[in-house]
């Protein structure tokens, strides 16, 4: 039975652009890496880098990080003066900023949890939504 995420990997081109963006921009802490890959860490969360061909989904897929109120606005600003690009604005419960990384995966830095977001389908469902 799967009892969580083991960690995530983006495939990169440029191993330094993505530590820079993922270390410096997003605040996630390096702890090694080498001439094809790296790894951060998230919280308890480890992200992979390896050298590679990216072929990001070009859809709806992306990875959310958990980010506090406060830290998210600070990284909504630092993003915007880096350049960023933003992918979608936020249309559900809790803040969120949608962006692209170096390589054009989609990531979101989200304020919520799977609580919340319940609780707010509880007062504003989904077309078609079941409960479990």
């Amino acid at each position: 039975m799967i009892t969580g995420i083991n960690h995530i990997t983006f495939s990169v081109r440029d191993l330094n652009a993505s530590i820079e963006f993922y270390r410096d921009l997003l605040g996630m802490t390096l702890h090694v890496y080498w001439d094809t890959g790296a790894y951060l860490t998230a919280g308890d969360t480890w992200v992979c880098l390896s050298v590679g061909v990216p072929r990001p989904a070009g859809d709806y897929t992306h990875i959310a990080f958990s980010v506090g109120e406060k830290a998210l606005a600070e990284l909504r600003s630092r993003l915007k003066l880096a350049g960023v690009e933003e992918w979608q604005q936020n249309t559900s419960e809790g803040d969120s900023l949608y962006v692209l990384d170096p390589d054009g995966h989609s990531l979101e830095l989200h304020c919520g949890t799977l609580a919340t977001r319940l609780a707010e389908l509880e007062k504003s469902p989904y077309k078609g939504l079941v409960w479990c």
